[in-house]
């Protein structure tokens, strides 16, 4: 039960770090107190503009708290250095390819899309982790596992507008948005992997160093968009950056450390709440609306969410 909580509420703090996105990208009324946001237009270059805000901020802040939380954690990097130790690396590294990837896909897609909608169609990934853990791990999910990973999907189909006879969407957002579930399965995958011989918090410093390096060289690539952004706007973009490396710090470190508690799959599954409760969030703090069919979605995915809880039970690590 401590695992599918520690999972739960990084699910909480994601939410909060969508909202961010929302709110940068496109004007919103923010609390019913003003409207502000819209200070970028939503670009592959400005994801990584704000992919970089991030992590330069919250690395820093990651190393300087890592050896609080678990004081091995430069001991166990210092380790990966060796030669023997050259795959776990390689793995944190790919894990920091993977984060970055996802991220930046899904960035453009909150952007194009309601923040409910885009994080409906990335957390279709559950689907995508469950396909890989079998692959990778060889362990085929129960019957009782795809019929709640399909309510899930089905309550998060439902808190989409679409559902609800709204306008079609981008297809453009759709596509980033699925391609970002499809990443971060795999991510999700690589890092159930790894734990078995690096700790959680190693693991996710590295991912987070390689993702600040990549996103930099990326956004290196289109200086010139940079140099566009309004002086005006680089206030609340650095403040929106502060705000959202403290919740992807909390968020990205219980994940993993609820990915090695109750395994990747199961971890999926019950991160897949993030939508409906993307869509709460975002009607009281955006004023996105939800409708009754939505609120429908969201009661659906509670349900599923608390008939897994009570489905896991302390039996050794599952996928």
């Amino acid at each position: 039960m401590l695992g599918v909580a520690i999972v739960l509420l990084s699910a909480c703090f994601f939410c909060v770090q969508n909202v961010i996105v929302r709110v940068l990208f496109n004007q919103q009324v923010v609390l019913g107190i003003g409207v502000t946001g819209g200070f970028v237009p939503p670009t592959l270059e400005n994801s990584f503009l704000l992919l970089v805000m991030r992590m330069v901020l919250v690395v820093p802040l990651m190393a300087g708290l890592a050896a609080g939380f678990y004081p091995a954690t430069w001991k166990d990097i210092r380790q990966l250095g060796s030669s023997h130790q050259r795959r776990p690396l390689l793995q944190a590294i790919a894990g920091g390819g993977l984060m970055f990837l996802y991220l930046a896909l899904l960035y453009v897609a909150i952007g194009l899309l309601p923040a409910g909608i885009a994080l409906t169609l990335f957390f279709s990934y559950p689907v995508f982790t469950a396909l890989f853990s079998w692959g990778v791990f060889g362990t085929r999910p129960s019957r009782y596992r795809w019929v709640i990973m399909g309510l899930i999907l089905l309550g998060s189909y439902l808190t989409m507008p679409a559902a609800s006879g709204g306008d079609s969407q981008s297809w453009l957002g759709v596509l980033f948005g699925l391609a970002a579930g499809v990443a971060y399965a795999l991510y999700t995958v690589n890092a159930q992997k790894s734990f078995d011989v690096v700790h959680p918090f190693p693991f996710t410093w590295i991912s987070f160093a390689t993702t600040l390096a990549l996103s930099t060289l990326s956004l290196s690539l289109g200086r010139g968009n940079v140099s566009q952004v309004p002086a005006a706007a680089w206030g609340p973009l650095w403040i929106g950056g502060l705000l959202s490396a403290l919740v992807t710090f909390a968020g990205h470190v219980l994940n993993n450390l609820g990915i090695r508690g109750i395994g990747a799959t199961a971890a999926a599954m019950i991160g897949a709440s993030n939508p409906a409760l993307t869509v709460v969030l975002a009607w009281v703090a955006i004023q996105e609306a939800i409708t009754p069919v939505q609120l429908s979605g969201v009661i659906l995915v509670t349900a599923s969410v608390a008939m897994l809880a009570r489905e896991h039970r302390p039996r050794g690590r599952e996928s």
